[in-house]
């Protein structure tokens, strides 16, 4: 075994599990509004498009965020990245609750905006994560760092309960106090791959040969509708299961939490499947279990047996889907532009989940406590993303200067 094959087999393990971490914190602190969705909305009595944009807000900046997060961290690794993002984070976080105890509905748009710097994690880890295995392994290691989206998860279920037991307030310093934390942990612990190399091109250009890769397109869209259908269905359930089905803020909570777990648990089967199967067999498994699934949703099964498992089923499915599209990325994406391309397939991913929940407000029957039109429409975009996955892509066959493979 060579020195650096040693060095890589010493520390993948430790890094792994603090880039998990700090993701996981981060996406927690991303999503803290979502889950008091249904506190804003009656303390503010906000209409149902209101509700929607509040909650979509933060997605807003963590999508976009990402492809600057990503070039960044070709350039300085994800040791630095990580601790500057979470301690840039937690003011925002505090931010929030100042502008939810002034019951100001501006003010929290406007937080909520810069609250989205904590879901540009995502595009650190993919990079620095992706460094510390080798090809073959790597569909497993994204999506098990692609788990710590189980921090919406952790948001759902615990933060209405920490606003019962400690305050809104003081919920939100705990939240800040956790991001900072583990941001000190982070610097301390975690370390940049030996095999990693900074790339020092400025971010302009590498973002714009980032952009002529025709994976850089193709992935974002698979990831657009998988990943965009987790994160949509993670900050608007509260508010869905509110309006169809009447459950308070906790019992909403609850069972968003449910969900996030299960699409959190598919996510690493999903980049171990496709290391196995192949990415493209995978994601198209995910993307027809969506559209069967997201069909049954839309017909309202009674709670809490059918219901509860029909969700548990459609996050079953986008997870494996965003595990099967990084590790597509793993396998496609020229080494030099991960981050690059990572940041970009990040950002379409996080906007994917920024409309559906402006979908899904937009066409709300308020008569028939109905949301069949945004469901019907998630359909339609799952199939047409299974069409493309099967028979749009084509791997190309780089070749030498000498013209062969």
């Amino acid at each position: 075994m060579t020195d650096l094959q040693h060095e890589l087999e010493a520390g993948r393990g430790r890094n792994l599990a603090l880039a998990t971490l700090a993701f996981a914190i981060s996406f927690w602190a991303w999503n803290v509004i979502g889950p008091l969705g249904v506190r804003y909305a009656e303390q503010l009595d906000l209409s149902a498009g209101q509700k929607s944009l509040l909650v979509a807000t933060p997605v807003l900046v963590g999508s976009l965020g990402r492809i600057l997060a990503g070039a960044l961290t070709d350039r300085f690794g994800g040791r630095l990245m990580f601790p500057v993002l979470m301690v840039l984070s937690a003011p925002f976080v505090l931010l929030v609750a100042f502008a939810g105890d002034r019951g100001s509905y501006p003010l929290l748009l406007v937080f909520g905006f810069f609250l989205g710097i904590a879901g540009t994690t995502f595009a650190v880890g993919i990079p620095f994560v992706n460094a510390w295995f080798e090809k073959p392994r790597r569909g497993f290691a994204t999506g098990v760092f692609g788990a710590g989206m189980g921090g919406t998860a952790l948001s759902s279920f615990f933060t209405p309960r920490m606003v019962e037991w400690f305050g809104y307030g003081l919920t939100h310093v705990l939240i800040a106090a956790a991001l900072v934390a583990v941001a000190v942990l982070s610097w301390v612990m975690m370390r940049d791959s030996p095999a990693w190399t900074s790339n020092t091109d400025p971010v302009a250009p590498k973002l714009v040969a980032a952009l002529k890769l025709p994976i850089t397109w193709q992935m974002s869209f698979l990831y657009a509708v998988t990943f965009g259908g987790f994160v949509a269905f993670s900050t608007y359930l509260p508010t869905y299961l509110k309006d169809v089905y009447d459950f308070d803020l906790a019992a909403a909570g609850t069972r968003t939490a449910g969900f996030a777990l299960a699409a959190v648990a598919a996510r690493p089967l999903g980049g171990t499947l496709s290391d196995k199967l192949g990415p493209k067999v995978i994601t198209g498994v995910s993307l027809v279990g969506t559209v069967v699934m997201a069909g049954v949703v839309a017909l309202q099964p009674v709670p809490e047996i059918p219901a509860g498992a029909s969700f548990i089923l459609l996050a079953l499915f986008l997870g494996l889907g965003t595990g099967a599209v990084f590790a597509w990325v793993a396998q496609l994406a020229p080494p030099e532009r991960v981050g690059s391309v990572t940041g970009i397939v990040g950002a379409a991913g996080g906007l994917g989940g920024f409309f559906p929940p402006l979908v899904m407000g937009a066409t709300y029957d308020a008569q028939d406590h109905s949301y069949t039109v945004g469901l019907v429409l998630l359909m339609a975009v799952a199939l047409a993303a299974f069409v493309f996955s099967q028979w749009g892509i084509r791997k190309r066959v780089s070749r030498s200067p000498a013209g062969s493979p």
